[in-house]
């Protein structure tokens, strides 16, 4: 018989068995242990969420040592387990703080668990990739959206054969819902074909009409199977029509293997008098057509596009669904703003009667004009082809697209002609790369596009929230930090040197040879990657990079350009031939062959402070201003290069307000902070202002630990003007520079000290005594 003792681990309500707690797994003190136990008996085992049973001292299931007997239960107990198992090592064996239900129950509380602040915390963002916020759209309730007189308005009946007007009114005479084309004698029919009380494939009882799609009318119906819910019937426009038909089929099959939270489900798919019908759930939502009509309502009829940074966020949630059907091999073909229905924060994609297979050369291919790529009636649709219906679904979201089905129907509007991308460069730019007439121009895959919008989605909130709005950085997939080849951002290094450098491809076939390369010297580096066992595009950009540290730019040109021979698509080669301009001086082609990288990947911010610099090189400072700005306010790794470039552009252009105010958006917590004080400093020393400049001159470094050196070059510059100032214009006392009132004698103290401090730091006799005497020059009179 075994005789049971309470666990005396705290808050645990368990019981000792054979020596360990039938709860928390805790083994029994000595005095607990020395119960007597049948040795070898067969018992549950006692290790934590284990189902197993002792058999012959040992747990048929997770192998854990059972009791064998008082006398083992007692040498348990009373020795530490030494033996090096992962058994004895497991940390389940620990006692453990109550916590959650043992807590309550220890405590004889009845709390229930809620909502806390880690799980609220750690709950993921959805629409606006936690960046902006999307306003939620309550769900329809299905009863309400069955139409009370479903009906096809006469311009949208056209003849499912040729495309011709079909159902028109003729003077007092309404349109026909049925009939025949009057050019091609096909058949059109544009009458509900089921009526509420119909009992579909013996299961779906339809309640009426929910709306009429491009295959036909969508019907209610309640699933009289399952729990009466409410489903969505889909059945044929035209029952005659061999394109629908086969349509229809494609769906069914395709459909039944598709299965993704952001994509409508299929459950069923059935026939009835003849007729197919796809059974999908019923998704309660708004489509972004809807939301934009009623948008265009509530402004009196005036088109109201979606704020920028919303219409970014709906395309960036939809796009792992694009995602999820490329890698199954299929299309979706027909995307706009009619196919996403917002639920809460939630969105889904639905009417898949588009969809089909890549390789699909055979079936009808449907499509809406504006939004279809221009190559798809030639060539069909491919994953490029759906990239352009995103990009063009984008551009109709977020402004007023007027054209897009006929002046603009494979292009879109000049910059200057819209607001939006004059506003938001890279927003252009990313439509332009996802609308690209040409497909192999275009995004490779959903996944890149999407890179490149959530940086886009960054700006653009950045650029709302205004300069130095950027507090955090974000890491980039393709670049690393400024500096990051120079070991910081020094105002010695060359140009070239203080921008990002590109990260390695970890997928190509030589990546792993090239992490055994790490000599630092890159003469020796080069000499080495340029004898790899085989060549790959990573081998040749680190030919080029550490020739270009090597100073051996012709083998920089020379590896740029087997790259592009072998991929005219490689932006990374033209990356570096712009640093190999910008170390050769070449202002003007390190700024083209800059721009064409931003093109390529316009969510990026290494191409546009590249650009930045370059523009600034070449006189561009327009383009190099707005480019700083952007990356100032949106990554603070970026702030520190931009401000500097911001602050010589204003300097020079006489704007020293400006200036200083680029400067100041350097935080403390940056490297590069004091090299922003000590140049602030210096802008406010030289500006002519007056005292009150100096006296924040010298506040901007006060307290600074900078070199001794600097510091007193820097109070000398400043001793000596304000002297000036007070003996052309008259004394301040109450003003204080650098502590002293602005009175001839304090002035003329502080100017001897500074010398006599920079004469303590002479190189040389003559230096010295150079110093001395002007530390005596200005030395005040006095009577002694």
């Amino acid at each position: 018989m075994t005789t049971t003792i309470a666990c005396t681990q705290p808050g645990c309500t368990g019981t000792i068995m054979d020596g360990y707690c039938d709860v928390c797994g805790s083994p029994a003190t000595a005095s607990a242990a020395s119960a007597p136990a049948a040795a070898g008996a067969p018992g549950a085992c006692a290790q934590p969420g284990c189902s197993g049973t002792i058999v012959d001292g040992y747990c048929d299931v997770c192998g854990s040592p059972g009791a064998s007997g008082s006398a083992a239960a007692a040498a348990a107990a009373a020795e530490p387990i030494s033996s090096p198992s992962t058994v004895s090592r497991a940390s389940n064996r620990l006692a453990s703080t109550p916590l959650g239900s043992a807590r309550a129950a220890a405590a004889g509380s009845k709390l229930t668990r809620r909502l806390g602040t880690s799980s609220t915390r750690l709950r993921g963002a959805r629409l606006g990739a936690g960046l902006t916020n999307v306003p939620p759209i309550p769900a329809i309730d299905a009863s309400k959206a069955i139409l009370q007189n479903p009906m096809v308005p006469e311009d949208r009946r056209n003849c499912p054969n040729c495309g011709n007007a079909v159902g028109r009114s003729r003077g007092d005479q309404p349109g026909r819902t049925d009939g025949f084309c009057p050019k091609c004698r096909s058949p059109y029919s544009f009458s509900p074909k089921l009526k509420a009380g119909d009992l579909v494939g013996g299961q779906y009882e339809v309640a009426g009409c929910l709306a009429h799609g491009g295959f036909g009318w969508i019907y209610m119906a309640r699933d009289k199977n399952v729990s009466n819910r409410w489903v969505v019937l889909k059945g044929l426009l035209n029952s005659e029509d061999p394109d629908a038909v086969a349509a229809a089929i494609a769906e069914q099959q395709f459909l039944a293997r598709v299965e993704h939270p952001l994509i409508v489900e299929i459950y069923n798919f059935v026939t009835h008098e003849g007729a197919g019908y796809i059974v999908m759930e019923y998704v309660g939502g708004t489509s972004l057509k809807t939301l934009l009509k009623k948008r265009m309502e509530a402004a009196g009829g005036k088109y109201d596009a979606l704020p920028i940074d919303q219409a970014i966020a709906y395309i960036l949630e939809i796009l792992p669904a694009f995602s999820y059907l490329h890698d199954m091999g299929l299309v979706y073909c027909d995307f706009k703003p009619d196919n996403i229905i917002q639920v809460g924060d939630a969105v889904k994609l639905i009417d898949m009667g588009g969809v089909r297979r890549i390789d699909d050369m055979d079936s009808a291919i449907y499509g809406t004009v504006g939004y279809q790529a221009p190559e798809v009636p030639e060539v069909g649709t491919s994953i490029a082809s759906d990239i352009y219906t995103l990009g063009r679904t984008l551009t109709v979201l977020a402004m007023e697209f007027r054209g897009y089905q006929s002046t603009y129907l494979s292009s879109l509007p000049p910059v200057a002609d819209v607001p939006l991308f004059q506003q938001f460069d890279s927003v252009y730019r990313l439509l332009l790369k996802a609308c690209a007439k040409d497909p192999a121009d275009r995004f490779v895959s959903a996944d890149e596009l999407r890179v490149q919008l959530l940086g886009v989605l960054r700006e653009v909130v950045a650029a709302r929230q205004g300069p130095g709005a950027a507090q955090h950085s974000t890491s980039s997939l393709l670049f690393g930090s400024p500096g990051d080849r120079a070991g910081g951002l020094g105002h010695t290094a060359p140009a070239w040197q203080q921008l990002p450098s590109l990260l390695p491809d970890d997928s190509d076939k030589m990546a792993g040879w090239l992490k055994t390369v790490s000599v630092p010297d890159p003469a020796k580096r080069l000499e080495l990657v340029a004898n790899a066992p085989e060549s790959s595009a990573q081998v040749l950009l680190e030919i080029a990079q550490a020739a270009l540290e090597a100073g051996e730019y012709g083998m920089v040109d020379t590896a740029v350009s087997d790259l592009l021979a072998a991929d005219p698509w490689e932006w990374r080669a033209i990356w570096m031939s712009g640093l190999v301009a910008l170390a050769r001086d070449d202002s003007r082609s390190a700024q083209s062959a800059f721009n064409a990288v931003y093109g390529q990947v316009p969510g990026e911010l290494a191409p546009k402070l590249a650009l930045a610099v370059s523009c600034e090189l070449s006189g561009e400072h327009d383009v190099a201003e707005g480019l700083y700005l952007t990356c100032a306010r949106t990554d603070a790794n970026y702030i520190a290069p931009s401000a500097f470039g911001l602050a010589t552009i204003r300097s020079n252009r006489g704007d020293l307000d400006g200036a200083v105010a680029a400067l100041d958006l350097v935080p403390q917590t940056s490297g590069a902070y004091i090299r922003a004080r000590r140049t602030r400093a210096g802008l406010l020393a030289g500006s002519g202002r007056g005292l009150a400049a100096l006296a924040e001159a010298m506040n901007s470094v006060d307290a600074l630990t900078i070199d001794p050196v600097d510091r007193a070059n820097l109070s000398a510059s400043v001793f000596r003007t304000a002297l000036d100032e007070v003996l052309a214009s008259g004394p301040d006392p109450q003003l204080r520079i650098s502590g002293r009132p602005a009175t001839e004698p304090e002035l003329r103290d502080g100017l001897e000290a500074a010398y006599r401090e920079l004469a303590g730091h002479a190189r040389g006799r003559e230096e010295r005594i150079a110093l001395v005497d002007l530390a005596n020059e200005v030395r005040g009179w006095t009577l002694r």
